[in-house]
């Protein structure tokens, strides 16, 4: 009977030790990280970048899987639903913050679906004009000069979109907003005197800046971003126009329920490439900034995700733009 019963405990047992042998050799087989858009963007880029650095620490090849459609939801969706292992991740930008204000109709839910990774990158935005309109402080009285002023964005959830939504938030004043099928569009019409301002992301707008076919006006950051031709723009908020800081942040994420050793050991390979020359390099090179403060902490992760889902509720709930 006792030999019986020493049998049953170590059947009872043997999912537990099974699990914990699991996690210790994690990982064991390819991770795949899914980018819920198209290949070829910001995002796949910098996917790209931390699968070639992870799969070196982990010893495991790291695959990108482009996985798009619907803004970003289904990829984000298909990531929620696969296995919480540690072998399907997820790098999303803002988009997981702003998706629950801007679609009605959502599968998934970024606070409760999900395990946060870290945040491991972000790019600051600009605000930029046509040539003509003049900039600094006589900006704010040439506007109110105006009958209507014309504000260019890439869609309704772009990063041009955002930025709108926070200017016209702050200044109180209704801009005449000009959708556009992605920012090509919407940076050749601003060059050709079609519409006033735009928002966009600095790696994006540089060209054109320094060909001074659009006049940069204020960056979405508050400190100078140095090294750049940018570096005497003011802030935003250094002029009244918008809250501040405004950067598009990617993180990497996990299915909700993935084992606390995994999701661990997953942090610590993300916070050793934050902190390696190389990636700091590319990231510079792309324009875009290496986040090493809390925010690449899980907690911190949680937190700012947490912080940016009620920062970005009002202002959409307010102007009434869906993208669904």
């Amino acid at each position: 009977m006792k030999r019986i019963l020493q049998l049953l405990w170590t059947l009872a047992l043997a999912p537990t030790l099974y699990i914990g042998s699991a996690h210790a050799t994690f990982p064991d087989k390819p991770v795949t990280i899914v980018v819920p858009y198209a290949a070829g963007g910001p995002m796949d880029r910098l996917a790209r970048q931390i699968a070639a650095q992870t799969s070196a620490l982990l010893g495991q090849p790291v695959i990108v899987q482009n996985q798009g459609g619907a803004g970003g939801n289904i990829g984000v969706a298909a990531v929620k639903r696969a296995a919480p292992d540690g072998y399907t991740l997820l790098l999303d930008h803002v988009h997981m913050a702003t998706a629950p204000a801007l679609f009605r109709k959502l599968d998934f839910a970024p606070e409760t679906d999900f395990e946060p990774l870290g945040v491991m990158a972000e790019s600051p935005l600009v605000l930029i004009s046509r040539p003509e309109i003049p900039g600094g402080d006589e900006l704010l009285r040439w506007m109110a000069r105006q009958s209507r002023v014309t504000f260019a964005n890439a869609g309704i959830g772009s990063a041009s979109h955002l930025c709108g939504l926070l200017l016209q938030s702050s200044l109180k004043l209704r801009l005449t907003t000009v959708p556009y099928k992605g920012t090509g569009p919407a940076m050749i019409d601003l060059m050709s005197g079609h519409v006033d301002l735009m928002c966009d992301l600095t790696s994006n707008a540089m060209p054109q800046i320094q060909a001074r076919k659009v006049l940069p006006i204020a960056v979405t950051v508050r400190e100078p971003i140095e090294g750049t031709p940018l570096q005497a723009v003011p802030s935003m908020e250094k002029m009244g126009l918008a809250q501040a800081p405004l950067t598009i942040w990617y993180g990497l994420y996990a299915p909700r329920a993935t084992p606390t050793p995994v999701v661990e050991r997953l942090n610590s390979a993300l916070v050793t490439i934050a902190n390696s020359d190389s990636f700091g390099k590319q990231q510079t090179d792309a324009g875009l900034k290496v986040v090493t403060d809390e925010r690449l902490t899980r907690d911190g992760h949680r937190k700012h995700l947490r912080d940016e889902l009620r920062r970005w509720a009002g202002p959409i709930k307010a102007a009434g733009q869906y993208a669904d």
